[in-house]
This record gives structure tokens, sequence and C-alpha cells, in this order.
């Protein structure tokens, strides 16, 4: 066998100046940071390599330093395209300024990309992406003017637009597994995701590139069980042992958590006693939406989807679902923070591809997000707010292909204070910002393209609640103790349609008993007069 066994910091000098990577992780989890950080290194030493183009298709970084952070220094960098930005919020001069070519694209789309790389296809098409920000008839998803060359075009299929990516031809990928054998196969035991891996070595190999593996461990040549092998040695270029059990971590937060990787994890389930405040509410009023048919569940990253995930266990609601993460889990307890993409206890975890697969089919029942900014059309924007470049991560398949989608959120924010008494809302503090404008900033949620697709959704806050309607959005609840044209109109830079039909949201949500039923049940009328 070929395979080299070098250390990490001499690994760099596989990779040319001009190199295309395709680099593996999902927040801290599977990511190469020893790579990473000696690359970084060695560049400020030599500089080189330099002029790179990097494709990753989920968020790397831990918010300060790690992940993707390592790649910001001027000239290092060419060229990214990635699915999720948050974590590199150094990352984010250099494209304000234009020192690098910035692109996102919908992290399925990257995850499934690399597969349409190894058999060499020339593009990927799909219709996740139309009608936001990138679609080509909007900003083609680039996030700054240095990204002048078009990467997606829109096509017509039988009478129906898609979109059409162009399939990268990756010559390095930057891959971590847990154990190599002496013949350069890799297993992920110790890793809570295997996301698209295989993939990315099939890619960069198929291109006659170079896949570089960090690993935890080598082990004997035979001692791998063949199933176990997620990368074959056949794939693979170099190993690098790791020196330090830092660049390891199962996750940001988690050096190593057995739970992670084993189903078979039995605990007593502690008393869950979610305090009534302003997160309780959103969160009661979101899980009404659930239906008893719906079993497939996803919940996304932020404090009032998971407190959705919350109320239905304190209200013994969620025995019947399945919860999934895009990057591959099903079932077992879905984490939050720095460990969000792991699951305590998952009943199976699959790669990353395949489930963007499930995803886009429309595997998902209902599926609770957060709410950021949200328009007259029904358009929600969770991906960039001036020179922030937060990316869309799993935002856009989701929305686009779940049946029933609930955007979970405050209505002001900055400094917004409320408090829950006597079963009414009362606001104490009116935040600085109001999150209900004229226009988004950037389509991330196309409302007219989600009302074609006759999906359901709802946009869920403490005082309202809207439904998505042909026309753009239509309020049909306010909370008891708001004034309508005060505390909800007043605060909108729009006035929304308005239900014939406007309730008052269930007097259950704000009151301390459990609710006892997530059934939305009949609820009093408000009395709306011009």
């Amino acid at each position: 066998m070929s395979v080299k066994f070098v250390n990490s910091k001499a690994v760099i000098s596989e990779i040319p100046d001009g190199a295309t990577i395709a680099l593996e992780g999902f927040l801290g989890s599977d990511v190469p940071e020893e790579i990473l950080e000696n690359l970084h290194q060695t560049y400020l030493e030599t500089g080189h390599p330099r002029d790179l183009t990097v494709y990753h298709a989920s968020g790397i970084g831990d918010g300060k330093n790690r992940g993707t952070n390592n790649l910001a220094e001027p000239g290092m960098i060419k060229r990214i395209v990635g699915g999720h930005w948050a974590l590199a919020p150094k990352l984010e001069p250099l494209v304000e300024e234009n020192k690098i070519e910035a692109y996102c694209f919908p992290q399925g789309v990257l995850s499934q990309i690399f597969r349409d790389s190894a058999a060499h296809k020339p593009l990927h098409i799909t219709r996740v992406g139309l009608g936001t920000f990138i679609d080509p008839d909007l900003q083609g998803g680039k996030l700054n003017t240095a990204a002048k060359e078009d990467l997606v075009s829109k096509m017509i299929i039988k009478g129906k637009a898609y979109l059409a990516y162009e399939v990268p031809r990756p010559n390095v990928a930057l891959l971590r597994g847990s154990y190599a054998d002496e013949d350069g196969n890799i297993t992920f035991e110790d890793e809570p995701l295997t996301l698209e891996s295989t993939a990315i070595a099939m890619a960069a190999h198929n291109n006659g590139g170079k896949v570089i593996v960090s690993v935890k461990r080598i082990v004997k040549r035979g001692s791998m069980a063949p199933k176990d092998i997620r990368i074959p040695g056949l794939l693979v270029d170099c190993v690098c042992e790791t020196n330090d059990e830092t660049m390891t971590q199962q996750s940001t937060a988690t050096n190593y958590n057995p739970d992670f990787v084993k189903a078979s994890v039995i605990k007593a389930a502690g008393a869950i006693n979610v305090p009534l405040d302003v997160k309780k509410v959103i969160a009661r009023r979101a899980a009404m939406f659930l239906q008893p048919e719906d079993r497939v569940v996803n919940y996304g990253i932020g404090k009032y989807p998971e407190t959705v995930s919350l109320v239905l266990k304190e209200e013994n609601a969620a025995n019947h679902i399945i919860t999934t993460v895009e990057p591959g889990t099903f079932g077992g307890v879905p984490l939050g923070g720095g460990d969000f993409g792991c699951a305590i206890s998952p009943q199976s975890t699959i790669d990353q591809p395949y489930m963007f697969d499930f995803y886009d089919g429309g595997g998902i029942d209902i599926t609770f997000l957060g709410l950021a900014e949200l328009d007259q059309h029904g358009n929600i924007n969770v991906s960039k707010f001036g020179p922030k470049i937060a990316g869309v991560g799993g935002f856009v398949n989701i929305t686009q292909n779940t049946k029933t989608t609930v955007y979970t959120g405050t209505f002001t924010a900055g400094g917004f204070c409320a408090t829950v008494a006597d079963g009414q809302l009362k606001i104490t503090q009116e935040g600085k910002k109001d999150k209900l404008v004229q226009d988004v900033e950037q389509i991330t949620f196309s409302g007219h393209v989600a009302y074609e697709n006759g999906q359901n959704v709802y946009y869920v806050t403490e005082r309202a609640v809207f439904k998505l309607v042909a026309d753009g959005i239509e309020l049909i609840e306010i909370a008891p103790g708001v004034d309508l044209y005060r505390d909800v109109l007043n605060h909108m830079a729009f006035k929304p349609l308005i239900s014939d039909d406007l309730k008052y949201m269930d007097k259950r949500i704000f009151e301390p008993a459990k609710m006892g039923s997530v059934v939305n049940e009949a609820t009093q009328s408000v009395a709306v007069t011009n």
C-alpha cells in the first residue's frame, strides 16, 4: 500500500498552492483540527500554501479560533464555498473587504455535491435554494463583490424550475476519523458523526488528488471489522496520528462521551419543569401545531426550538416522535450549544448526504426553527445581518421540503422583556429592534415558493401568531394582555392581513399548570375594530 504515515506538520507539504480542498467537519465534530492549525502556522512561517479554494458543507469552528478560523489570513484563501459561516468570525473581515471570494450554498447541497464530484458529474441539480438568495435570479449565493463567477444557474426540466450547482473537483481532502490500520483503512467508532467523509475521500481520489486523514491512533493490519471501515485504505494517501487529545474532541463542548456513539445507554428520565417565561410561551404555542400523525420532527439550533422539545417532553407528548438532526442522527436526545449535531443514545447515525436525501424528499413531518427577521411576503432571513454572516446550514433544505414549518422567536429584539402572570403577557420593556420588516435583508426562506409548494408555515412569537397565505402573512392570534395596535401593529413595518376570526392565544399557555394537551382547543375570539 502507498499510504504515508506522517505527522500533521509535515503533511502540509502535500498541499500545493492553488489547491481545491474539500474540508470535513460539523462545529467541532470530525474536524481535522490539528492539520488546520498546522496549515495556519505553516502559512504564517512560509507564505504557503496560498490561493486555496475550500469547500465545506457545515459550519466548522467554535466561534473563536478553531476550525475555519485557521484559514483567515490574507492571501491564504482565494475562495470559500461554505454552508455555514457563523462559527468563523475571523473570516468576516476578509469577506467584507473583498479579500476572498465568498459563497454560501445549502448544507445539504454541499454534502451531496461531493458524491457528484466522485462520479464526475458536471452539475448537481435540485430545487433546493429556489427563491432564496442562492437563486441566480437574486444573488446566486454570492456574499461579496469579489465572488464574480456564477457557480449556480437555473434550468427548466419538464416545466419546472431547478437550480444547477457546479460540481467542484477537489484535489485535496482533509478528514478526521478515529483509527487507521497499517493499510490506511479508517474507522469512525469514536466519532459522533460520519458526515460526508466517504464521499469527500472518493471525490479527491477520483479527481487525482490527495486524501489526508487525521486519526487518534494507528492499529495493526487486519484488526478492523470490514463493515466498520468507512474510508477504504485504497483512497487514503496520508494518515496523521494526532499528538494532542484536544484535537480529537467529539464536539466543540465535549472531549469524549460514550453516550454519543452508543444506543445502549439507559438513564432515568429526570423531572422536566420548564419555567413559565417568554420562551415557554412561544414554545407552548409552537408545540400546539404538532399533529397526532406527525412522527418525524426536526429542531433547529437555538433556545426557542430547543424549548419546544422540552415542552413536548414536559407534556408527555413526545413519546411517539422520532427526532432527526441534519448531520445524520435519528432518535435519542438531540443536543444544543457546542454539542449541536450530536445526540445522547441515538437510534441510528447515517452519512449526512443520505440524511439530506431524506429531508429533500419530504421525510420530515414538522420542524421548529428560529425567527430572526420576517417580512410582508413571509420571507425569513437568518443568514446575513450587515457585516455579520451566519450562512444557511441545513435551513434551506429543511424549510423548503418539510410539510409544516414553525418559526419561533420574540416579536422584537434588543432589550425586550416581558412577564407572564395572571394568565396574561405583560410587556415590561420593548425591544429596540422590530423584527417584522418591509423586506428582509437576505431571503433565506421564500414565502412565495413555500406557498406554491403547498407547505404549512406558521410564525410564532410571544404576542402574535401569523400564518403564511397567498398574499403574505395573516395575523391569526394575539396574546391576552397585549393591545393589537400598540403592541403588535405599531411594531411592524407593514400592515399584515388580519384574520376575520382573530383569536386570543390559548389561555393555558400563560398559566403555570401543565397544559394537559398540545391539541389547540377552542379559543376566545378577539373583537377587532377598525
